[in-house]
């Protein structure tokens, strides 16, 4: 298995939460990404999820995606169905039992 990392940063520096400013964390800029975001862009996304055998998170981060996409039934959707079927990890010493999904795990 392979480690893949992927961050969103604009030409500029931003480098920010990607959900919506209200689900950001209270960064100003939280969400600038999204609206900016093209077809090609969506499917390369998407094929990002879909080829991940497990995901690993930190807790903060784990916990934003399971109030948003943890809630999600739609799993055809590509993101949806990768992160609601495949193991997640979470680097954290502050969360003990993670309630996601029974396939994650904390790391410590």
């Amino acid at each position: 298995m392979k480690l893949t990392a992927t961050i969103q940063v604009s030409v500029d520096g931003v480098m920010q939460g990607n959900g919506g400013p209200d689900r950001a964390g209270g960064f100003e800029r939280g969400g600038w990404a999204r609206p900016l975001f093209d077809s090609e862009a969506m499917a390369f996304v998407d094929q990002v999820y879909q080829r991940a055998d497990a995901f690993l998170f930190g807790r903060r981060t784990y916990e934003l995606f399971a109030g948003y996409w943890g809630v999600r039934e739609d799993l055809e959707n590509p993101i949806v169905g990768a992160l609601n079927t495949k193991p997640k990890y979470v680097a954290s010493s502050t969360l003990t039992d993670p309630k996601w999904s029974e396939n994650d795990r904390t790391l410590r």
